[in-house]
């Protein structure tokens, strides 16, 4: 059976996409480059990239609604169904996993009752397994609309989907103020954020990542791995993080590395200098 032809947007939404959109094509030399946004643009509509978005993408730009769906289904960012006003992530790639993400996870799903990608029945919260979005220094990591909930635990992630549930005012960890998934769409397309605070914002490293900048520095002074049979030696407190324990209570934590040489004293790792010895025999 033929597929039904996508419906057309009202006049007044298809009027105020239509300018939005020839305000990020200007942005690019060329006008298919300006697919992504316009697919965030299409998508801070109706939540989700419908088939009435591809049509209006594919027109804007050009292209046809297959070269649309093909980057619509590639990218994770872009829904294809309706989803929650809140996309709530856990982290479930290997460092978080380690750190508790798949407990979150797992805790999550029986507290809402969902399973993966699925969404609660009042539309407000959608769970997710997702893959790392670079802040293994906090994890592990929940992300809400794509803003860090950081050092979380199986409790602070309950209480974090039970405040969003019952319309309470959430707050990130860090960077911009927490608004819903349509709004965060559209600030993804390239318009700019003009809520109260969200200018001042800023994300920034943690503490673990900066330690190896200021190592690299030459600002903190390396810490020495102890030789076999010999105590490291610790700098109690200098690494410290929020949640995280002093190298002194945890040795495996920001080791120096060593020459191998120095670590197996009896396995030399010089081949050049073993082998004129050999010839030398």
């Amino acid at each position: 059976m033929p597929e039904l032809p996508a419906a057309d947007y009202p006049a007044d939404v298809r009027e105020r996409l239509d300018r939005d959109a020839r305000e990020i094509i200007t942005r690019y030399p060329g006008s298919r480059s300006a697919l992504l946004p316009l697919l965030h643009l299409v998508q801070s509509e109706e939540g989700h990239v419908t088939r009435t978005g591809v049509r209006f993408c594919a027109e804007t730009l050009g292209l046809t609604t297959a070269e649309v769906t093909a980057v619509a289904t590639f990218y994770t960012m872009y829904r294809r169904r309706p989803s929650g006003d809140y996309q709530v992530g856990v982290c479930t790639n290997t460092l978080c996993a380690v750190m508790g993400g798949d407990a979150i996870f797992d805790d999550l799903k029986e507290h809402l009752g969902l399973g993966n990608g699925e969404t609660t029945a009042d539309g407000k919260v959608t769970l997710e397994h997702i893959e790392c979005n670079a802040a293994c220094d906090y994890a592990p990591v929940v992300m809400v609309n794509w803003e860090f909930f950081d050092n979380q635990t199986p409790e602070s992630a309950r209480a974090l989907v039970d405040d969003l549930l019952a319309g309470r005012e959430v707050r990130p960890t860090r960077g911009a103020p927490l608004c819903t998934y349509r709004e965060t769409s559209r600030i993804l397309a390239g318009f700019p954020d003009e809520r109260a605070g969200a200018v001042e914002a800023t994300g920034g490293a943690g503490q673990a990542s900066l330690a190896g900048l200021r190592l690299h520095r030459g600002e903190t002074p390396a810490r020495v791995v102890g030789q076999r049979g010999n105590p490291p030696q610790n700098e109690a407190g200098l690494y410290d993080t929020p949640g995280t324990p002093s190298p002194a209570d945890h040795p495996s934590s920001h080791d120096a590395p060593e020459r191998t040489a120095e670590s197996g004293p009896d396995h030399p790792a010089d081949p050049v200098a073993d082998h004129a010895t050999e010839e030398g025999r």
